[in-house]
C-alpha cells in the first residue's frame, strides 16, 4: 500500500498554461519527492492593452510519502 499526499501549488508563465505547470513541477521538486501526478484545478490569464501577458494555473501536485 503506497501512502499519497497531496499539495496546492499556484505557478505562472508568461508563454502559456502547460509552461506555467511545468514550472510548478519543476520547482516543487527541488523539496518534494516520488510526484506522481498533476491535477489542473484552474486557469486564468492577465491582460494588458488587450494582449494576454501572463498565464496561471492553480494545480494539486500529488506524491508519494515513502
Amino acid at each position: 500500500m503506497a501512502i499519497m499526499k497531496v499539495i496546492e501549488v499556484m505557478a505562472n508563465s508568461d508563454k502559456s498554461w502547460e509552461d506555467a505547470t511545468r514550472k510548478a513541477v519543476k520547482h516543487a521538486s527541488r523539496s518534494v519527492k516520488h510526484i506522481k501526478s498533476v491535477f489542473v484545478q484552474s486557469q486564468s490569464a492577465v491582460v494588458n492593452d488587450q494582449e494576454v501577458t501572463e498565464f496561471r494555473v492553480n494545480l494539486k501536485i500529488t506524491f508519494e510519502v515513502k
